[in-house]
């Protein structure tokens, strides 16, 4: 006879997942939060748009890539979440917008409730740190096309901004200074070539790297940094100093950058205002990784940019030391050639 449960999918299972996640997503919850976990959709009350006079929805998805095999390797699961999270929030709060609700989808070979509860407790954090209410989600077994410990992970979320204050190329000029924000480590970008590094180099996640102060695996599963609320933040504090971000995930520093710069101007940033991350440099060492695809893989220190006016300087570091957030005047604007395609110039080299 054949059932569900032979098949492989255990809706029980399903169900007390559901269970041990609550406290988790309910811990998200904004003022604008109806309704509760286990509907058939998220709710949101409109009500809060009408503080803006023009308000403009924006929307991204996103997931975390093959970092979540760092996690299933270390059996560990308690805070891929929060890279998730972090992975869509902040590419929408380089357009100046508030995330307002997250959904989530976990994909596993086999439901383990306590597994996803893990996974979820991590989402739930990085929608605290970001003010995001996580309103639904969606946890599906795939037995027979992942294995019972394989998962994965992608995420939605939706923000406001009022129209005219939405950042980006057309803000910039001549003469403005690009700040950089430090990450906290390689984020949720570049684990295919960490995982070949590894494997090629049979190195052993428990083991420190080239004297490093904590283990490969432990490293590699740094969360991600969330901006979301320290961005919106710094661009009040500004107060129109505010040009453009760029949110520094796959494909490096260059080519999110280029994202936000006008054709008629370049960003030149210059690699001797910031040292390359130790774990980073390592990984290029021991893989022989050269530089440009290491800056085409990596974020190599920095998690996001900041375009400002030169004249709120002062300002923005001040501001974001206060925040504790490690930050520096990277690079500068300046007038290029329409007929030029690359918008972004890396110069000089790293700082020892």
């Amino acid at each position: 006879m054949s059932s569900y449960q032979s098949a492989g999918v255990d809706i029980f299972e399903g169900e007390r997942a559901v269970e041990l996640m609550k406290s988790h997503v309910a811990s998200t919850k904004r003022a604008e939060s109806m309704g509760s976990i286990g509907g058939f959709a998220g709710f949101f009350d409109a009500q809060a748009l009408k503080k803006y006079n023009h308000p403009v929805l924006l929307s991204a998805t996103d997931g975390v890539g093959t970092k979540t095999e760092i996690a299933r390797l270390m059996n560990r699961y308690d805070t891929i979440g929060e890279d998730l999270v972090a992975m869509v929030v902040d590419d929408l709060v380089v357009s100046g917008a508030e995330p307002l609700f997250m959904t989530d989808y976990i994909a596993t070979g086999k439901v383990i409730p306590e597994r996803i509860a893990q996974i979820v407790s991590g989402i739930a954090r990085g929608c605290i740190a970001a003010n995001t209410d996580l309103i639904g989600g969606e946890t599906a077994e795939h037995p027979g096309l992942l294995k019972e410990d394989e998962f994965d992970l992608a995420g939605a979320a939706t923000a406001v901004v009022e129209k005219s204050e939405i950042l980006g190329a057309e803000r910039i000029r001549a003469g403005d200074l690009i700040i950089a924000l430090a990450s906290s480590g390689l984020h949720a970008n570049g684990y295919s070539l960490v995982r070949h590094i590894i494997s090629a180099n049979n190195l052993d996640l428990e083991k420190k790297v080239n004297g490093f102060h904590q283990g490969l695996g432990e490293y590699l599963l740094t969360p991600t940094f969330i901006y979301a609320c320290h961005i919106l933040s710094l661009i009040k504090e500004l107060a129109g100093g505010m040009r453009a971000l760029s949110h520094i995930t796959g494909g490096g520093i260059a080519k999110n950058t280029e994202r936000v710069i006008p054709a008629h101007l370049k960003a030149v940033i210059d690699r001797a205002t910031w040292q390359l991350p130790e774990m980073i440099r390592s990984l290029a060492e021991i893989g022989q990784v050269n530089q440009f695809d290491l800056e085409l893989t990596f974020n190599c220190g920095i998690g996001m940019i900041a375009i400002i006016d030169p004249k709120a300087e002062k300002s923005a570091l001040s501001y974001l030391s206060s925040l504790g957030i490690s930050s520096w005047v990277a690079g500068k604007i300046v007038s290029a050639e329409r007929s030029k395609t690359a918008r972004v110039e890396l110069v000089n080299s790293y700082r020892l």
